[in-house]
């Protein structure tokens, strides 16, 4: 399935941005006031230039010993971002978030300009309907159809029994 293929992510809120130019203490109160835990970068033009995340704020500023009145975004954001397009798979992305650990993930239009931002939270949550829905097919094609209500049944009884016994 489509990244633009989700209901969600056409429900999600737009993406909060920011220029590089821009103090740094701005960036911190915009995240602040929305409990957010990044804001993208972007161009005058929409496009992706960066992103800075909390982890920025704590690894480049706090562990640095800097002080954020002084810094501008561009002083600490991290530039090497990943960027998705709509029209990318889903199941790529969350391999690759898990793989390379990274949890955020902008999503960008034909024209390369930011629409939408992506967690891997978000991906996992989408993702678990179908995933689930693929094991039940896979256990309903590969077990008898007696074999489960056998299951069910010893199942209820062993715990049964050791309701019985440790009480």
């Amino acid at each position: 399935m489509k990244i633009k293929e989700r209901a969600e992510y056409h429900s999600k809120p737009k993406p909060m941005t920011i220029s590089s130019n821009a103090k740094l203490r701005k960036a911190i109160d915009m995240m602040v006031k929305k409990n957010y835990g990044s804001v993208v970068v972007t161009t005058p033009k929409g496009k992706v230039a960066g992103i800075l995340t909390e982890r920025d704020l704590m690894n480049r500023v706090l562990g640095a010993r800097k002080d954020p009145d002084t810094l501008k975004v561009s002083d600490i954001m991290t530039t090497d971002v990943h960027i998705a397009k709509e029209d990318d798979l889903l199941v790529d992305w969350l391999r690759i978030m898990s793989n390379e650990r990274f949890r955020r993930l902008p999503v960008v239009d034909e024209d390369e300009k930011l629409v939408n931002i992506m967690t891997q939270g978000d991906f996992v949550s989408y993702t678990w309907p179908e995933l689930l829905g693929r094991i039940a097919e896979n256990a309903k094609a590969t077990l008898l159809p007696g074999y489960q209500i056998t299951l069910i049944i010893g199942g209820m009884l062993t715990y049964a029994l050791l309701v019985k016994i440790l009480v």
